[in-house]
């Protein structure tokens, strides 16, 4: 069969290679459509993912910034109140103060008067 321009038939070529070659095109652009859109999937959730992970991390790094500092203005709350004490108190009375604190809680006082010896010894007794 001879090429003729206007006869469909004759641009086939021998053997429908032509169709073979058209109908592979087809399905690998199929295929390549198919796996463009699983990658595209894929980092979807790989995306979101990862976003989820920032947001949990944010989440905790916050929760532990509150706790650190409501413990920070509690110290200071605390020794804003010592230098309170101290401008408003004379010896005297801090004395009275301790004397009251060690007999209402003797134990404590005990083991606080211990340790203070026992650093106070350690710090004089260096080899």
């Amino acid at each position: 069969m001879a090429y003729e321009p206007n006869n469909p038939e004759s641009s086939r070529g021998a053997d429908g290679v032509e169709d073979k070659v058209m109908q592979a095109g087809a399905e690998a652009k199929a295929r390549a459509g198919e796996l463009g859109r699983k990658a595209s999937q894929r980092a979807e959730q790989v995306r979101t993912a990862a976003a989820g992970g920032l947001e949990s991390a944010a989440q905790a790094v916050h929760e532990r910034a509150d706790r650190v500092a409501g413990a920070a203005h509690n110290a200071a709350d605390a020794i804003s109140s010592g230098a309170d004490y101290l401008r408003s108190n004379d010896l005297r009375q801090m004395g009275d103060d301790l004397v009251g604190v060690i007999r209402n809680n003797p134990g404590p006082a005990l083991l606080g008067a211990l340790a203070l010896g026992f650093l106070i010894g350690r710090a004089f007794a260096r080899d």
